[in-house]
């Protein structure tokens, strides 16, 4: 309510004058206001798991939308007209995620066209089971590394194949999930591995590492500009038990960041996450690997989202092929707007010769 105070002649001062009220139409207001904070309110309904029990926050209650029906396959459209998959193909994908560019392809390549889906991460290959389970007997799963593309298509027969495809980006469902700790949106233990079975975690780096080595793994891997004062605060406020704890040490020297740029811990996690699952060296020798696997005419595309990935790949389709993509390629605004995670996505797309 208004504070004000009721003068003889029934006027109000006070804030309640400002707004044209008076001592009349005042009661009148306050009883239509008691009235609608007495209204009955439907009682909240109870988020249950599919075991039975409460959901806890930030927990899928029982019947949410599954993970891959939200995941959303970045320049999808782009990627498959610059590969062109036809009937019979035989395609690679080193990056399955939850499998929506491999659906494209295998939808194109029918009926009897073959995909190897290649994921380190266990959890994404679970749902590209799912999501592919109608293309049963085209598909060939394995868990592996990008990294050792040659290797693993050699084991599976894949041979001259007609075109590979990588998305190098952190699935919606690794980062929506605090227990894999790649975001400091929501707190979560310091992991980061895109791999579980792999030994060195977030936490390692971030509570053992020395100030100088942390430092140049920010400004290497993030180029964070405030390296050392960050890593120095990282430091200082150790042991860091979560996600939180990193980002609060940032916020301590860098703030919270304006309205429209992006979280001072941004660049730190980036860093973390890169030097945990060393993308840039398994990147450099997946593309190192897959000229060899391409028949003539062939086509590789990767999808980037990161200043130093794009760097290695520009360089090294250079190299390896020719070149398609004159220029980079990226999502347009409609999609943008409909996964606002794509804003960085960069495709760039080389062919043998």
């Amino acid at each position: 309510m208004l504070p004000s105070r009721a003068l003889p002649d029934g006027r109000l001062t006070g804030l309640g004058a400002t707004r044209g009220f008076t001592k009349g139409s005042w009661d009148v207001t306050a009883v239509c206001m008691a009235a609608f904070r007495a209204r009955p309110r439907p009682a909240r309904k109870r988020r249950w798991t599919a075991e039975g029990r409460p959901a806890e926050r930030g927990e899928a209650p029982a019947g949410a939308r599954r993970p891959e029906a939200a995941h959303r396959p970045v320049l999808l459209e782009q990627v498959i007209a610059f590969l062109a998959p036809r009937s019979g193909g035989h395609f690679i994908d080193g990056t399955v995620g939850a499998g929506g560019h491999a659906a494209a392809i295998l939808d194109r390549t029918g009926p009897d066209g073959r995909l190897l889906a290649i994921d380190r991460d266990p959890a994404a290959l679970d749902l590209a089971r799912v999501r592919l389970a109608d293309y049963a007997g085209r598909v060939v799963f394995r868990r592996a590394n990008f990294s050792d593309v040659a290797a693993v298509a050699d084991e599976e027969r894949f041979r001259d194949v007609n075109g590979v495809v990588a998305d190098l980006g952190v699935s919606s469902m690794m980062l929506d999930d605090a227990h894999r700790g790649f975001s400091f949106r929501q707190d979560g233990p310091l992991d980061m591995r895109m791999d579980p079975s792999q030994t060195v975690t977030a936490s390692d780096i971030v509570n053992r590492a020395g100030e100088t080595e942390l430092a140049d793994i920010l400004y290497k891997y993030g180029e964070e500009r405030r390296s050392r004062p960050i890593a120095r605060a990282i430091v200082r406020a150790r042991p860091h038990q979560g996600t939180r704890d990193v980002a609060g040490a940032i916020e301590s020297v860098s703030g919270r960041g304006r309205h429209g740029r992006i979280h001072p811990a941004t660049r730190t996690f980036l860093a973390l996450r890169i030097a945990v699952n060393r993308e840039l060296e398994h990147l450099e020798a997946f593309l190192d690997g897959v000229p060899a696997l391409l028949a003539e005419g062939a086509r590789l595309a990767v999808i980037s989202f990161h200043s130093l990935e794009d760097r290695i790949v520009k360089h090294r389709m250079r190299a390896i092929g020719s070149v398609v993509t004159r220029k980079v390629v990226r999502p347009d605004e409609p999609e943008r707007a409909a996964n606002p995670r794509s804003r960085s996505a960069k495709l760039r797309v080389m062919e043998r010769h």
